[in-house]
């Protein structure tokens, strides 16, 4: 098995890890998502996806291309969590009113329009709802996300700069 293997095996391990974990919050620890999380739940299934991709293929340049697509899913996902993060820093006083649901949006409006909502974020985006360690549940995303890009950028290069020893 190579590294390049493992890497995608560990990542793809990680992405499983994460959706257990957001679906343990939201079902048993009755957690709500807001819009924000489910679009970063969808951007961690993406990486899933792709690194299970990168797990199955066996041709070098397809790998390369998986690694690229991490690290630009994982660029999607920090701008996201950073929005999210934004948006619970505000003064409760700024902070956007409620809008409808994520299922509502993407089902009655353009795709365009859903987006532009999604991203604007509302007021529930902005409720801190559980912390571990002092952070946020979109602050450990953009951690995560930070360590997809490192990930897809290390499998994307890595070999290009090893030396020889």
């Amino acid at each position: 098995m190579t590294t390049t293997t493992k890497y995608f095996g560990l990542g793809l391990l990680v992405c499983i890890a994460l959706m257990a974990g957001a679906l343990f919050m939201q079902y048993q620890m009755e957690l709500e998502p807001c819009p924000l999380c489910l679009m970063q739940r969808m951007v961690f299934i993406a990486i899933g996806f792709v690194c299970l991709v990168g797990l199955v293929l066996k041709f070098s340049w397809l790998r390369k291309l998986c690694a690229g697509l991490v690290s630009f899913f994982a660029l999607v996902g920090i701008g996201l969590a950073a929005r999210q993060l934004w948006l619970q820093s505000l003064p409760e006083d700024q902070v956007p009113t409620c809008g409808p649901g994520f299922d509502y949006m993407i089902n009655n409006f353009p795709l365009a329009k859903a987006l532009s909502l999604i991203l604007s974020g509302s007021g529930e985006c902005a409720e801190v709802q559980w912390t571990f360690l002092g952070i946020s549940i979109p602050g450990w995303s953009l951690l995560f996300f930070i360590g997809f890009v490192l990930l897809g950028l290390y499998l994307l290069f890595a070999r290009r700069f090893r030396v020889a020893v």
